[in-house]
């Protein structure tokens, strides 16, 4: 168990970084309007489905997972569900744009190794922060 400070509290660097609500997107239409206008990254154990947020409704980004019944029954979903927060948790402060991403797991994911899956986050949120990067660029050049 870690130290505590004087106060009580767990130390910043050994506390867990949290999946906060305000990290996820929630809302039906927020998915609807990531898949009907956003851009995709494809690979093998999941879909990432990205669009920037013109709104600063936050700072940071939201990610939503879907998980369709195509994918097995309640305990087999709610299994890709854990690895894939856990997987996002972990990286989600690697994204420090506005952005709405969504992500659609393949059923392969039930049996492929976490690190496998993590790895796929990392790459999908690579692809997300290119995109936003050179965004911002553009806009940037735009400007002056």
């Amino acid at each position: 168990m870690p130290a505590l400070d004087s106060a009580g509290n767990t130390p910043t660097s050994t506390r867990r970084s949290a999946f906060l609500r305000s990290s996820k997107l929630l809302k039906h239409g927020d998915f609807q309007r990531v898949y009907k206008n956003g851009r995709r990254h494809f690979s093998g154990l999941l879909t990432a489905f990205y669009l920037p947020r013109t709104s600063q409704v936050g700072d940071g980004p939201r990610i939503g997972t879907a998980v369709g019944r195509v994918l097995g029954g309640a305990v087999e979903r709610n299994r890709i569900k854990r690895r894939m927060r856990e997987a996002i948790r972990l990286h989600l402060a690697e994204m420090p744009f506005a952005v709405d991403v969504v992500i659609n797991p393949k059923k392969n994911v039930l049996t492929a190794e976490f690190v496998e899956i993590e790895r796929e986050v990392v790459r999908a949120f690579q692809v997300v922060r290119k995109y936003m990067e050179s965004a911002q660029a553009k806009r940037a050049a735009g400007k002056s």
